[in-house]
């Protein structure tokens, strides 16, 4: 993930970190912008095995009933943190209770307790979803934070969020099944080697 060079248009005021967050995504269609621990980031847009991954990981949770009157299993939906006055991310894949749209917040973005679960599927910027956003989604409390680290062939299920990290991480290589809590709303398991291979790049 790169952060965006910022020009401020002249005027007397300062932009808000807001303000230049939605700048740039009216610049940069299909880039991810996000704001994490007041710094603004541009991921660029994600490349076809990493939408195979997705889709891949979708088809579990649909089969398991977790797209329908109680939750929602929901794609690049925002995700207001508390680490800042202005933070929010955009997750990859969510499961959200059926009721997140009477949680806006701000700027599209929804209230972090309406999330059960939030998924990443790494691009050039795993070193983000593996390090900064396990802080901002333990701080705001997500029950469950997966990550698919496409560089390293793995699935990263993380449980028990605390101010400073998860207190479970559990790490899944292909050949395995990774099993993930109840609380979501289903009891499932995420076949390991499916998902690598879909994201998997070809060379």
């Amino acid at each position: 993930m790169s952060a965006a060079a910022v020009e401020h248009p002249c005027d007397d005021e300062p932009e808000t970190l807001l303000e230049t967050a939605n700048r740039l995504t009216e610049q940069l269609p299909g880039h991810r912008v996000e704001i994490i621990e007041g710094l603004v980031t541009v991921a660029p847009p994600p490349d076809g095995p990493h939408a195979k991954a997705l889709t891949t990981l979708m088809i579990p949770f649909l089969s398991a009933g977790l797209h329908g009157e109680e939750s929602n299993v929901l794609q690049g939906i925002g995700l207001w943190l508390p680490s800042g006055p202005e933070d929010y991310v955009i997750p990859d894949l969510a499961i959200v209770d059926a009721d997140f749209d009477e949680h806006l917040i701000e700027n599209n973005c929804y209230d972090p307790a309406c999330f059960r679960l939030v998924l990443e599927v790494t691009s050039g910027n795993y070193q983000t979803d593996l390090r900064h956003k396990v802080t901002a989604y333990a701080q705001a409390k997500i029950p469950v934070y997966v990550i698919v680290d496409r560089r390293h062939g793995r699935v990263h299920v993380l449980t028990e969020p605390l101010p400073a990290g998860y207190d479970r991480h559990e790490v899944y290589a292909p050949g395995r099944q990774a099993p993930l809590p109840a609380s979501i709303g289903a009891e499932l398991s995420l076949d390991v080697d499916g998902i690598v291979r879909a994201g998997r790049p070809k060379r």
